[in-house]
Formats: structure tokens, sequence, C-alpha cells
């Protein structure tokens, strides 16, 4: 019998969740928000780095990456509308700019201006539009993007992947069988393999949990049927922060030739690559992707206020 419909619970799934003890739900743009909070607390003044996980994952791609970065700053990780423990909204907000919207209004409910904001893959996309419709708001001083899903799919794949995906998550039986598939652990490690990453066994077990459950997978399915990132390919250019692309040369999901278009497009950008890592490079290389965030945030004077210890 398939799974019947369902998300992640906290009761059920929390306890062994990563950074479990950091996780607080808040209220935020209508729903009940699962965010991790780590590092010197909100209001005493220490740099805040807000990182935003891409499709399909949650608060756990940042497993690693966090812990360290809060030794100075105060680090908020959010499952995403959908995803993880966060709840789901009706679905015509699942799109880019409802994403945005969610995200500034976490934020807000939050207090907190990010110094410096991280995104992976589609996150990154949900970070540049937020900082494009935020205003003075929400205008970070700096954006860092791993993998960064940017650009629409080209050609005879534009005309068949965002109907598939429509007609994917119209179905209610679509994400019930693929979360009875990702039951099997070995399926799980092959949808990774495929990206070109290898991580260790915990973060597959956390994407197994995430994936067996239908309701996180209807989510993710119709966020990528109600994306779109022709807009922000147009505006891209009227970012004013300084933006730093990290390509894991290794990424399957995203070409890494990708990063010098969206280079091309933007006022202040740089990219980094890291050879031999793929799609889910800050997952493989956790030290290196906290080292990076926390040299930007001294770059763009992000630690002068930060406590000399922190927890």
């Amino acid at each position: 019998m398939l799974p019947a419909f369902d998300k992640p619970l906290w009761a059920r799934d929390g306890a062994e969740w990563p950074n479990h003890e950091a996780s607080r739900f808040v209220e935020a743009d209508g729903l009940a928000w699962h965010v991790q909070v780590m590092g010197p607390p909100i209001g005493s003044g220490a740099p805040v780095v807000l990182l935003i996980h891409g499709t399909g994952a949650a608060s756990h791609s940042w497993r690693d990456v966090a812990p360290i970065l809060a030794r100075t700053a105060t680090v908020i990780v959010p499952d995403l509308p959908g995803h993880g423990f966060t709840e789901t909204p009706p679905r015509g907000r699942l799109g880019l700019a409802g994403m945005a919207v969610a995200v500034r209004a976490l934020a807000r409910a939050l207090d907190v201006r990010p110094c410096v904001a991280v995104g992976h893959s589609a996150g990154t996309a949900i970070l540049m539009r937020a900082i494009l419709d935020g205003g003075e708001a929400f205008a970070p001083r700096a954006l860092i993007g791993f993998n960064s899903a940017l650009f629409p799919f080209r050609g005879e794949a534009s005309q068949f992947f965002s109907p598939l995906a429509k007609m994917l998550a119209l179905n209610p039986v679509i994400p019930a069988i693929a979360a009875f598939r990702a039951s099997d652990e070995k399926a799980i490690r092959r949808l990774i393999e495929q990206t070109g990453s290898t991580i260790d066994a915990r973060g597959l077990d956390c994407y197994r949990r995430l994936m067996r459950r239908s309701g996180h997978v209807s989510a993710t399915l119709a966020m990528m049927a109600n994306w779109d990132l022709a807009p922000l390919g147009r505006q891209m250019g009227k970012l004013a922060c300084p933006v730093t692309l990290v390509v894991g040369t290794g990424d399957t999901a995203v070409p890494p030739a990708e990063a010098e278009a969206v280079a091309e497009r933007l006022a202040h950008a740089r990219i980094v690559q890291w050879p031999d890592l793929g799609h889910l490079a800050h997952e493989e290389a956790p030290q290196a992707a906290a080292d990076l965030i926390a040299e930007t945030l001294a770059s763009v004077g992000g630690q002068k206020d930060a406590p000399d210890a922190a927890g």
C-alpha cells in the first residue's frame, strides 16, 4: 500500500534531525516555519548570516556549515515553505516570487537583517528576488550562491520539463509513488550521485527521510511547476551588493558554465571554482564553505560587532 499523503512531522522525526537543539517554530507570512537559530542571540550585535537551501532539500543541507559559522555569527537556517517541517502554503505561493515574499516575511518576524545571505541552487534565485524586491528592509551586504540555478531550461528542454512538472504536481498519485520509491536507500544514493556529489551517510538519511514523505515531494514538484526565472534573468543586473558564485566543477545538475553567463549580468560578481565537487558542494566540503562565508563577512565589515567568544 502506498504511503499516505503527509509531511515530515517534528514530533515523529525531529529528535534525529541535525542540529535539532537549535530548532524553533515561527509564524511568518501566514505559515508555521521550522527555523534553526545558532550562535549569538538575535539582537546581540553579532552579524547575521541567512542560509537558504535548494529545491527538495531542507535545513539539514547546512548541517555542518552552520555550527562553524555560529562561532562568530548569528546563523538563521529555515526550511522553505512546503519543505521539511515548514507548513505548505497554497500552490500559487510556491513560485519564485511567493518564496521571496515569504523569506522577507520570515526575516521581519525574526527581526533580523542579514549581513550576508547564502543560497544553494534555487535558494540563490529566491534570495536574488528577495533582495531586488525588498528595498532597504532586506538588503544584505553580500550574496553567496553555491551551484546557483538561475537560468530556465533552454531549447527543447524548456518545452518539455515545465509542462511535465505541472502535470506531475497536479497528479496526487505521483508524490505518493515517488515517496514510496524514496524509501529505498539505494534510490536516494543514486539520486544524489546523479548530481555529481558524494555526501555522508547522515546527509543521505536526511534526504531519504524527506523524500519518503509525499507532502514534501508534492511541494517540491509544485515549486518546480511554478518556477519562472525569466524575469529574474532580466533584472539581476540591478543587484547592488557583491555576489560570489561558487561552482563545483563536477556539478551535473546545473552546468558550471552558466556561472559565467550570470556573472556577465551582475555589476559586482566573482566566480570561485571548486574542482571535482558536485551540485551539493557545500555538503561535501562544509569547512571550505564556512571559511568562504566567514571571509565574505570580514570583507564587508560584518564581523566587527561580533563577540570575542560565541557559542
